[in-house]
């Protein structure tokens, strides 16, 4: 017998039991379908984590209260820290002089903007900043200028407006020198932050920007911790920048020598590393889950391939009997358990990919293909279908042809 005649009866004994057959695939589908969605998910947030997750600008770090990333230490323990305040962070920017870049800010939601009768919904973010933001935040003015260390030290009513909320409240006339109120303050727009898009569905253009001390004034200073960000002039001085931030601050915070550190210090660099071992943790949690789904669908494998050599004993002894050799019973068999398991492989991929993308795109993260792990399913679904289909199969090929054709 050919190839394409035991591929043809293999076909034709699976179509014949399309339930039990297709109870097996949905098996072995879940198990790959587990895997392969949480990987598509995963490489779709990985090729946009570059951009996604760079939010300061090159050869920086950033100083708070705070980690940037936390899922196993509990948030009472940093909590308990002292906030950074305005005192320590001033005196911490006076220190690093001229040797870096520093700035600091202060953050507020669910803000609410309007201009005359137009007003935005509560979802504006406001900031409160030192001149330095522009740098340190990856941001560019687009028109008018800066904040300035003037605004800073006289707390001057002036703001930066992201794109988003100009477009909004100012859809037709020129934003610069026009009165903005936000929760009841008026202030005056002096410069405009070029459009900047979205991270993650967040978008980053629905911004607003006040002079630190103002935006102090205005919610007060209690209960404050400052975001303290620091650029150094080079990358290959950054190493040393942050050696000698870290002590600044440790000054700064009036820690003793034998003292932990009371604050965080992470980088872009720290931000992916921390979001790819999450990352690798799920995986792995996929892949366990997975490795018993699949393992529990070799099993029915198993099981339905010793079914189907019993009702087809006879069927087997009448093929020996006119010369189908030993190989060729096994290599059907074989064939048989292969195909099921690759079918069952390529309904979990189809599902786990289009399911993944669903959930990528729903976190605004790239639509991807996870070739590699498609082709391992379907290795490991091809590696099931031999495993577990052997026995059956060597025990089909092994009957003795005289009490095949006796079998009722």
């Amino acid at each position: 017998m050919n190839t394409l005649e035991i591929l043809r009866l293999a076909l034709d004994s699976l179509k014949a039991n399309k339930l039990r057959s297709g109870l097996t695939m949905l098996g072995i589908a879940v198990g790959v379908f587990s895997v392969i969605g949480v990987m598509t998910v995963i490489s779709g947030l990985k090729g946009s984590i570059e951009s996604g997750l760079n939010v300061l600008g090159a050869n920086s770090f950033q100083f708070s209260k705070y980690p940037a990333i936390n899922f196993s230490d509990p948030r009472q323990r940093f909590a308990n820290r002292r906030d950074i305040d305005y005192t320590m962070a001033a005196r911490f920017k006076e220190l690093m002089g001229e040797s870096a870049q520093v700035s600091l800010m202060l953050r507020r939601g669910g803000r609410v903007a309007s201009y005359m009768d137009r007003r935005t919904n509560p979802n504006v973010l406001l900031g409160g900043a030192d001149e330095n933001l522009v740098t340190a935040r990856n941001f560019e003015i687009s028109a008018g200028r800066n904040l300035g260390p003037d605004d800073v030290e006289f707390s001057r009513a002036v703001a930066l407006l992201g794109d988003e909320l100009v477009q909004r409240l100012f859809p037709n006339e020129n934003p610069l020198g026009r009165m903005v109120r936000i929760d009841g303050q008026n202030y005056t727009i002096v410069g405009l932050l070029a459009k900047k898009g979205s991270s993650f569905g967040q978008s980053q253009d629905n911004f607003a920007v006040i002079p630190i001390t103002k935006f102090l004034d205005a919610y007060g200073r209690q209960g404050r911790s400052i975001s303290i960000n620091v650029q150094s002039h080079t990358q290959e001085t950054l190493e040393a920048t942050k050696e000698s931030a870290v002590g600044t601050m440790r000054l700064v915070r009036g820690l003793d020598p034998e003292d932990p550190n009371d604050f965080e210090v992470f980088s872009n660099e720290s931000l992916i590393e921390a979001f790819n071992n999450i990352a690798n943790t799920v995986a792995i949690g996929a892949f366990v889950i997975s490795a018993i789904a699949l393992l529990a669908s070799g099993v029915g494998v198993m099981n339905i391939m010793l079914v189907s050599v019993t009702e087809r004993t006879k069927e087997i002894g009448i093929r020996k009997s006119i010369g189908a050799k030993k190989r060729n019973i096994l290599a059907q068999f074989l064939i048989e358990a292969v195909i099921l398991s690759l079918m069952g492989g390529l309904m979990g991929i189809a599902v786990g990919v289009i399911g993944g993308n669903i959930g990528a795109m729903m976190l605004n993260a790239s639509a991807v293909f996870p070739w590699g792990w498609a082709l391992a399913g379907m290795l490991v679904c091809s590696a099931i279908g031999i495993g577990f289909g052997f026995y059956p199969a060597w025990k089909a090929a092994s009957l003795d042809p005289i009490e095949a054709l006796r079998y009722e």
